[in-house]
């Protein structure tokens, strides 16, 4: 559940949302990302931080610049996860997933 928490904090703030946009669609350095924004390069660095602490933003050193690319699969499981343990409708559908990998018989109490 921590990486939940750690994902649902990076996402809490409209600059990283924007960021994991820009990088939805090709890998960028700090540089062409700042671009994009009017903030410090030092508040910059930090949101970066955040998205790569939470799973969603890999860091990939090529020459003298550092490539910042989207983790898909992690937002995506992350939120499927989330989604998966609140949901309603998919609560019946886990309870006879985990029940027929046991053996056992899914019941309408548990």
């Amino acid at each position: 559940m921590q990486n939940v928490t750690k994902v649902f904090d990076a996402l809490s703030s409209d600059v990283r949302r924007r960021i994991l946009a820009y990088l939805s669609a090709a890998s960028l350095t700090a540089g062409e990302i700042a671009q994009r924004f009017e903030i410090s390069k030092p508040s910059l660095s930090k949101h970066l931080s955040v998205l790569e602490n939470a799973g969603l933003v890999s860091s990939e050193r090529r020459g003298q610049f550092i490539h910042y690319s989207l983790v898909e699969d992690n937002l995506v499981n992350t939120l499927n996860g989330f989604l998966q343990q609140v949901c309603p409708v998919g609560r019946p559908l886990k309870k006879e997933s985990r029940a027929k990998a046991t053996g056992k018989r899914a019941t309408q109490q548990d």
